[in-house]
């Protein structure tokens, strides 16, 4: 009876000491998952808005006509860039630069008929990246130019939209020439009376908030694509409402004298549109109904950035969640005569782009403009940073110095380029006050032409290549130099041809 009497006490003890190894364990492992969790929403959340088309026509870069308040809230809970440029003025190979954080010439794709993974199988891209890191990648809209490039980065992504329109009279019309085997796009612009959600924006726009319901409580890294103001300027006619086009002043209908043949195009993309002459300049009552459909656009757009934005706040995110704006690249609409992008001029190269900072970060600066040049190829590098992740080998380089310190000495120049088909390349740079483009024949490999302008233009006459001005000389041979440093001559015709 002793001796049982010892064993139950010993047995106890050992079942009290099992029972409390096993608590701590299970404390320890719940603790584990609390931090782990804890960290996973502590680590910064990022939303980027990728406009498609969109110039600096905002209300916060100084245009009094446009309504664009949602961004311009934005601009005041952040730094405005004013100097902020594209690496190439055409849809796709700008968006692969962005979301590779390297430079056309080093990709190798220069038009939109090649998607990135065809050509570069294992390159990194930020999603990629991103989602290798424990991030909740989300691709919402129009990110990529091929909807279902590099698809397999994205943890959740939703395809882009093609091209619609609702108004009767337009279906009709794009029934006739599909009927008629006319390879051509409807109309250039419609306004019809419906809610936002009827044209894909809208749809974009919801998407993005009831995934920021489901993904509130992990940490994520979430592209808005937006399409407009690209064509058709489709948009709910509440927002053609806002303006009378009697505001829009159509610009002087002349290219620049002594421009090099090539710098401008026969503006193809908007001639593809239903009711757009096929040859020579539109007339001002057309030009003015484009106009006035961009700016529409541009406040349609400009209300979807608001429902997500509200979103932001009501989920309590924003405390977390950086906020990029940015544009793929410029636009003209009239100005030189001349429409779209495609081309190495200013106005098509120099983009809108907005950083707000978490709002939970103590040192965050708000309502600054910042005069520091900048591109699009740097969004991947600053946001490696930003998130404190381990340093990539980009072309680009992190602005996270100058989202904090928006007056911080930094580049000297901005560069972008621009092909004409195979053969020929124009590389191009701004340093603020000129814009410097040499066209090169990649063939053999010289020189075949110089532009150099102001970059502030007036577009309402002609203006002028200042190439062989003898007052600008010493300008010309400073900007040769600058865009030397990014694209030395004896390298031009060595950079890959990839395209299709």
């Amino acid at each position: 009876m002793q001796y049982n009497k010892k064993f139950l006490i010993l047995m106890k003890k050992r079942i009290f000491k099992i029972m409390t190894l096993t608590k701590t364990i299970l404390i320890l492992i719940f603790s584990l998952s609390f931090g782990c969790n804890l960290y996973a929403q502590q680590q910064p959340n990022v939303v980027v808005f990728l406009v498609d088309d969109l110039r600096p026509e905002l209300g916060c870069y100084g245009n009094e006509i446009v309504k664009s308040p949602n961004i311009d809230a934005l601009a005041k809970d952040g730094v405005l860039f004013n100097k902020a440029y594209a690496q190439e003025a055409i849809c796709a190979p700008s968006r692969m630069s962005i979301l590779t954080g390297l430079r056309p010439e080093r990709i190798g794709i220069y038009s939109i008929f090649t998607p990135l993974r065809s050509r570069h199988k294992d390159m990194l891209t930020m999603p990629q990246f991103f989602k290798n890191q424990g991030y909740t990648t989300v691709s919402v809209g129009k990110v990529y130019h091929h909807t279902n490039d590099d698809k397999e980065s994205w943890s959740t992504h939703f395809p882009k939209e093609v091209n619609s329109w609702v108004l009767p009279r337009s279906l009709k019309i794009v029934d006739s020439l599909k009927k008629a085997g006319i390879k051509s796009n409807g109309p250039a612009f419609e306004f019809a009376n419906v809610e936002d959600e009827a044209y894909k924006d809208g749809r974009a726009a919801n998407d993005a908030i009831e995934t920021l319901h489901k993904i509130k409580d992990e940490k994520f890294l979430m592209f808005v694509g937006l399409t407009k103001p690209h064509l058709p300027f489709n948009a709910p006619k509440k927002y053609w409402d806002m303006y009378n086009k009697s505001q829009f002043v159509v610009p002087a209908k002349v290219v620049p004298k002594d421009m090099y043949n090539l710098a401008l195009t026969n503006w193809g993309e908007l001639r593809n549109y239903h009711g757009i002459p096929k040859e020579g300049p539109l007339e001002d009552n057309l030009a003015k109904n484009l106009i006035h459909g961009y700016y529409a656009s541009i406040s349609y757009i400009d209300a979807q950035i608001g429902k997500v934005m509200k979103t932001l706040n009501e989920l309590d995110l924003r405390k977390n969640t950086m906020v990029v704006l940015m544009s793929d690249h410029g636009y003209k609409i009239g100005e030189y005569g001349a429409w779209c992008k495609h081309s190495n001029f200013e106005i098509d190269v120099n983009v809108p782009l907005i950083v707000s900072r978490e709002t939970g970060y103590e040192n965050r600066v708000t309502n600054a403009i910042s005069q520091a040049f900048v591109e699009n190829v740097d969004l991947f590098p600053t946001l490696v940073e930003f998130c404190g992740l381990q340093k990539q080998v980009l072309d680009g380089n992190s602005i996270l110095p100058v989202i904090n310190n928006p007056n911080l000495k930094w580049e000297e120049a901005a560069y972008s380029l621009y092909p004409r088909g195979k053969r020929i390349m124009g590389f191009t740079c701004t340093n603020g006050e000129f814009r410097y483009t040499e066209w090169w024949n990649n063939k053999e490999n010289k020189l075949l032409e110089k532009e150099l302008y102001f970059c502030s233009q007036d577009y309402m006459k002609e203006n002028v290549n200042l190439k062989n001005n003898p007052i600008y000389q010493k300008e010309l041979i400073k900007m040769e130099k600058l865009l030397d440093r990014q694209f030395p001559k004896d390298q031009r015709s060595l950079y890959p041809q990839l395209d299709k």
